[in-house]
């Protein structure tokens, strides 16, 4: 969704070099070891990603029960699954799970700069931490909404919930028609990171 805003077209690349060069100043200065940025990456490309999510979303749209605890006791249902060591700790304190319904639409923001739940989303994309993004999405919601291709009827209510370093949110999508019968590990297939964001539905069939 990076084509939403204006970026430069060297972003990437001078984002990495900052990196890149931080990363050598604090080696050099002993404040971490040469492995210890990659083995974090690592980390979140194996352990600490959307991928999460979509397995809680999964078992929420199959399990009733399972979904009412969440929404009440996110951090408990969560630890109820089995999950690698870290799925409470750094960026995912105090989560919470929303969850959308038929004339209920949940959005996520973090309107002083870009606290996310990484266990369950991952690393937040670009456009979430753009303060046009953040900005625009707490003034006028249905709007952005719409920039993504998500048409929602008059009818529904959009509620916005705004992440901090006390409470990281997650959306909780509806399940899509047509998915009757199907396991939880076909419906994984279904649930993206924007839906968890709330900017997008979960994927259709």
């Amino acid at each position: 969704m990076q084509e939403l805003f204006e970026y430069s077209d060297d972003r990437e690349e001078r984002n990495a070099a900052r990196a890149n060069a931080l990363e050598s100043l604090l080696i050099e200065k002993g404040i971490i070891g040469e492995q210890s940025i990659d083995k974090i990456l690592e980390y979140f490309d194996t352990k600490m990603g959307p991928f999460n999510g979509a397995r809680i979303v999964a078992r929420a749209w199959t399990d009733e029960t399972f979904k009412e605890w969440l929404v009440e006791d996110t951090p408990g249902a969560i630890a109820s699954m089995d999950f690698p060591t870290g799925m409470a700790g750094a960026e995912g304190e105090h989560m919470r799970a929303v969850a959308n319904g038929p004339y209920d639409h949940n959005m996520i923001i973090c309107t002083l700069c870009s606290c996310y739940p990484f266990p369950v989303l991952g690393l937040p994309p670009y456009w979430y931490k753009d303060p046009a993004f953040r900005a625009r999405a707490a003034r006028e919601p249905r709007a952005v909404l719409e920039e993504f291709g998500l048409n929602l009827g008059p009818d529904v209510r959009v509620h916005l919930w705004d992440s901090s370093a006390q409470i990281r949110w997650f959306v909780i999508p509806e399940r899509p028609y047509g998915t009757s019968g199907w396991s939880e590990e076909e419906l994984v297939r279904l649930v993206t990171p924007e839906s968890m964001m709330g900017v997008a539905l979960a994927e259709s069939p």
